[in-house]
């Protein structure tokens, strides 16, 4: 029930406890919390033994976990966890960050050719800051879409 919990949590809980509580009520605070959870696991186990019974013979190895939608696509689909190790050996996370960085940093990635070393001039003859005040050249305007005003 408590995997999840780490040696440290669980001391601090604890002196959390005993300030809260008192050394003298602790033992008695502990009973009725175990007291508690043990009515409400019995509770559940006899809500689904109910649902078992109601549901007839064909659904006699019916398991709850089975509602839990992750749980459902696992077991028809099999334990490849949905296909997605087939993509994540085919993603090499550390080559697009590098691709990106060289990108923005305005390092030549050997793909753009001669176009890429004369702004690489341009760039550098301004200590590798783009000009933004320079206009676009008429053959850049004409490549973008026209604004629509009724989609927005």
């Amino acid at each position: 029930m408590f995997n999840d919990i780490g040696p440290m949590e669980l001391l601090t809980i604890i002196v959390i406890a005993v300030l809260v509580f008192g050394p003298d009520k602790l033992p008695k605070v502990i009973q009725d919390v175990t007291r508690t959870i043990r009515k409400i696991r019995e509770f559940s186990e006899s809500a689904k033994q109910d649902i078992r019974s109601e549901l007839g013979p064909e659904f006699k190895d019916f398991d709850f976990e089975d509602l839990n939608p992750k749980t459902f696509l696992r077991k028809q689909l099999g334990n490849d966890e949905l296909g997605l190790q087939e993509i994540r050996n085919g993603f090499d996370l550390k080559k697009e960050m590098a691709e990106i960085t060289d990108a923005v940093n305005g390092h030549d990635t050997g793909s753009s050719g001669s176009s890429a070393a004369s702004s690489d001039s341009a760039q550098a003859s301004s200590g590798g800051r783009v000009d933004m005040t320079k206009k676009p050249e008429e053959s850049e305007k004409d490549d973008r879409p026209p604004f629509d005003f009724d989609a927005t």
